[in-house]
């Protein structure tokens, strides 16, 4: 096994993929982060299916962190499970995934990573505002200001209920939690294309509306993935690279855009081709 190529970090890249934590946990993680000569990752530390989440303290957290150090991989991701909904109107829903996002706050934490990616939710017919509100809510009973940890909201494609799809409805609910320094965000290419923002063409514009709008302070990761559907689709279909409406040379100019140097990208493409993208994205 090799060491990621001293040429990606050097320029700030970090560039990583979604990765398994079967059966030996993280170390299991770093290790297929090393088979793609990645220098990131993302996990899910308990399963989208729902059910009684695997004990943290059998992650082989120790052995994992040493390799991360021995290969220079650095800020890994978690990204919340699926089934958490903040802006759920049902309160044993709302309630719920109030105690698997605490929970997972102390998972990551021991785990010792920054990022917790969450989608923020879905209103599930009670419109915007109401969720907005309520994930709000949900936020300010969880967040202490002591945590070690930043919750990033995902921006989403617009599909169904879902909230938090366009930057203002994120700027949103952060105004709106006390500790809003716990908070940041993280974009994805294949949503953000499906929504509306065209960052094919003019993904400075795009930078630049979520500065005004959020602060790009709060930019904290970013999932790199094409899309199966056409622009404005609002439609979240992930498509592999190169293959999607957003295109190669689109995706290569934003993984190498000075404004994501030194934050964690992650690939969430189908089909397992994670080496071969990472490849063509840097080049190599």
């Amino acid at each position: 096994m090799t060491s990621p190529r001293t040429y990606d970090t050097e320029k700030g890249i970090y560039l990583g993929a979604n990765v398994s934590i079967a059966k030996t946990g993280l170390l299991a993680a770093v290790e297929e982060t090393i088979s793609y000569d990645a220098n990131t990752f993302m996990i899910y530390t308990r399963s989208n299916r729902g059910g009684k989440a695997r004990p943290i303290e059998d992650f082989n957290r120790d052995e994992g962190l040493a390799l991360m150090a021995e290969h220079g991989i650095e800020d890994p991701v978690v990204h919340l499970s699926y089934l958490v909904n903040l802006a759920s109107p049902k309160e044993d829903t709302w309630e719920y995934g109030i105690s698997v996002l605490t929970e997972e706050i102390q998972r990551v934490e021991y785990l010792g990573f920054r990022y917790i990616v969450m989608h923020p939710g879905s209103h599930v017919g009670e419109g915007e505002a109401y969720a907005i509100k309520r994930i709000a809510e949900a936020l300010n009973g969880i967040l202490t200001g002591e945590e070690k940890v930043t919750i990033c909201l995902e921006t989403m494609a617009g599909d169904g209920s879902k909230v938090g799809n366009s930057l203002e409805q994120i700027a949103e609910i952060i105004s709106l939690v006390k500790h809003k320094e716990k908070l940041g965000v993280c974009i994805d290419t294949c949503h953000n294309y499906s929504f509306g923002y065209d960052i094919v063409n003019d993904f400075d514009g795009f930078l630049q509306k979520f500065d005004d709008v959020i602060g790009l302070d709060r930019l904290k990761v970013a999932h790199i993935n094409d899309s199966k559907t056409p622009f404005q689709s609002h439609k979240d279909r992930h498509a592999n690279i190169g293959e999607g409406s957003l295109g190669l040379e689109a995706i290569r100019r934003i993984v190498h855009h000075e404004a994501l140097k030194e934050i964690p990208q992650i690939l969430e493409t189908p089909g397992g081709k994670y080496r071969s993208e990472i490849d063509l994205l840097l080049g190599r």
